[in-house]
């Protein structure tokens, strides 16, 4: 099982990052493109445990996948967690957390993972899935340190 971490200084307020972190309407705002990231869960105004989401995403070779999330845990304005219930990963539990710095917010992102398909899916993990993973959070920390504030300050895509 791989255990990341990703950490992002965000010059915005601890409400401003709990309203745009805690919305998943806004996740494909900061996912790349090509990953064709669509939620087709109909979202209610506030995150809450036990949402279900449900998502379709093409990871790899533009193959649309079907991708099931539960919000498992909400620690308003402090964290939130959402756990894959089905989808292209064995394991998916993803920690959000926020913590106020003077002139802002540290974000950071807690990722366990693991790859199904026994050594197989190792093999694919350490060949490009692994690359891929950091290759989103990079994507993203790019997309907020070059437009964060008109990216957290547009309303969000409704479904």
């Amino acid at each position: 099982m791989r255990n990341l971490e990703f950490q992002q200084f965000l010059p915005v307020t601890p409400a401003e990052a709990w309203k745009f972190f805690s919305n998943p309407a806004n996740l494909g705002r900061i996912t790349p493109k090509a990953m064709n990231f669509m939620i087709w869960s109909k979202m209610p105004e506030n995150i809450y445990p036990g949402l279900i989401i449900r998502y379709t995403v093409s990871p790899m070779f533009h193959i649309p996948l079907n991708w099931v999330t539960e919000i498992t845990h909400v620690r308003e304005p402090f964290c939130f967690v959402d756990e894959q219930r089905s989808g292209p990963y064995a394991i998916w539990h993803h920690e959000h957390h926020f913590e106020e710095v003077p002139g802002g917010v540290m974000m950071t992102d807690k990722l366990f993972y693991k790859v199904p398909f026994g050594p197989i899916g190792k093999l694919a993990d350490l060949l490009f899935v692994h690359r891929k993973v950091e290759g989103i959070f990079s994507y993203r920390s790019r997309i907020l340190e070059n437009g964060l504030i008109d990216v957290i300050q547009q309303p969000a895509l409704h479904d």
